[in-house]
């Protein structure tokens, strides 16, 4: 990648995030309501003050919410600067440790419906473009896009309907299994990945389409080019035409698409770990917006920004280092 374009993309990125540090502050400040109102309420909807009048102003002072919002977004940027992105309201801890409590957890079924869905959407993409234009090509087409309009929160309401409540093959919450005792790591590893594996499915299953379409879609175009009839007139076998020359080519957009969708992932898993009500960071936002936990929020938000930002920007890098055509017609 040339100085030029490498600069050219970090002061892009450098605006979106600073786009997204001021959303990211006034937003929340935008719902009705402050942190210590609602932390007295007492029925869902309803608001029962616990506090009295002079403490609750003593607290919004404490955490200088009666400033302007100007000095508390100047204030707010200077922090992050230190690292410091300020203490929870809601579970009085710093905004730091409340999210490295939860991210591994979301890490975890993000990364892993990352993998199925890679994985299941190119075998079936190959499956699909091997039998163009017949009735198994055509069956998958219809059902893969049609089951792709369902939404992912929907989805895994069905799911924990069918394999936990009916037949209670899976657990219906959590992430391990509460007071157990395990006889080794096997065990503990087996309990993650036994509590993760809905949550986990769900999230594929809402990225499996887009996968399998832009593989199967690659391959049809890759087979009609040059070198293809090329290699195939020198005599060279079919399963080597496809696995060498088609495949090999065709994976480039695949592996854009694959860095690209996690951000999805990870918006689609604030949902479905409600759902599940999974450990992870969709948890814990909707815990701070129910709270009006203004740190928390910003906090969970920049993390969630940048990782997708950071994401983005080395799948852009290795796409070009995979294909140097991008480099070279660059200008």
């Amino acid at each position: 990648m040339k100085k030029s374009d490498r600069k050219g993309m970090i002061v892009q990125y450098a605006i979106t995030l600073s786009i997204i540090l001021i959303l990211n502050f006034f937003l929340p400040r935008m719902m009705p309501g402050d942190p210590f109102l609602l932390l007295s309420g007492d029925a869902e909807g309803e608001v029962v003050s616990i506090l009295t009048e002079e403490q609750r102003l003593y607290y919004i002072s404490y955490y200088g919410l009666d400033r302007p919002v100007y000095e508390q977004f100047i204030s707010y940027v200077m922090s992050l600067f230190t690292g410091d992105f300020g203490m929870s309201i809601y579970y009085k801890v710093s905004v730091l440790q409340a999210i490295w409590t939860h991210l591994p957890w979301t890490v975890l079924i993000v990364l892993g419906a990352t993998i199925i869905s890679t994985l299941a959407g190119i075998s079936l993409g190959i499956f699909s473009a091997k039998r163009r234009e017949g009735a198994a090509d055509k069956l998958m087409i219809v059902g893969l896009i049609s089951f792709a309009e369902i939404p992912s929160f929907l989805l895994g309401i069905v799911l924990l309907l069918t394999f936990a409540v009916y037949l209670k093959i899976f657990p219906l919450a959590g992430a391990i299994t509460p007071f157990a005792r395990y006889a080794g790591l096997p065990d503990q590893i087996w309990d993650i990945a036994y509590h993760a594996f809905l949550p986990m499915i769900t999230l594929a299953f809402t990225q499996l389409t887009g996968v399998y379409l832009l593989t199967r879609n690659t391959l049809v175009t890759v087979m009609t080019r040059d070198y293809i009839r090329t290699a195939r007139a020198k005599g060279i076998g079919e399963r080597l035409v496809w696995n060498r020359h088609a495949l090999r080519n065709a994976l480039l957009p695949v592996v854009t698409r694959v860095g690209f969708q996690l951000g999805m992932l990870v918006g689609g898993a604030v949902l479905v770990e409600n759902v599940f009500n999974y450990p992870g960071i969709g948890t814990l936002l909707r815990n701070a917006v129910i709270a009006r936990d203004y740190p928390l929020i910003q906090g969970i938000m920049l993390v969630m920004a940048i990782s997708i930002l950071t994401a983005n920007y080395l799948v852009d890098a290795l796409y070009k280092r995979l294909d140097p055509r991008t480099e070279s017609a660059e200008v």
